[in-house]
């Protein structure tokens, strides 16, 4: 019974979609991609700090090709007790990108560019 149950476990972990769901940062910057598969419902992200002209965008790598997925938009200043942050969000209503490609954010007022792969 138990080789019956761990190949029904096997097969049904091979054919379920995995999730488009990671965060990522890098340096003071970080990325949030909310999906499923090779779909993505929501991406956002921040970077320490804040200050006027603050504004990010998404874009995508895929086979050495960038593209801009987004236009720039203004980030929203934060402030939790002691941290101050800028934040930017996007509704991507389900868009689905190619398996392996990258989907990256990048901010007018940092270095960093996280970036995370989607795929099955």
């Amino acid at each position: 019974m138990t080789t019956v149950a761990a190949a029904f476990l096997s097969l049904v972990c091979a054919i379920a979609p995995a999730h488009a769901d990671a965060t990522v940062t890098d340096g003071k910057v970080g990325l949030s991609v909310k999906g499923k598969g090779l779909s993505v419902k929501r991406a956002g992200g921040w970077m320490d700090g804040h200050g006027t002209g603050v504004r990010a965008r998404l874009y995508t790598v895929y086979k050495g090709e960038r593209t801009d997925i987004t236009r720039w938009k203004d980030a929203t200043p934060v402030t939790a007790g002691t941290t101050k942050f800028s934040d930017v969000d996007w509704n991507l209503k389900g868009r689905n990108f190619p398996d392996g490609a990258w989907l990256c954010i990048e901010f007018n007022r940092a270095d960093g560019t996280p970036c995370a792969k989607i795929h099955r």
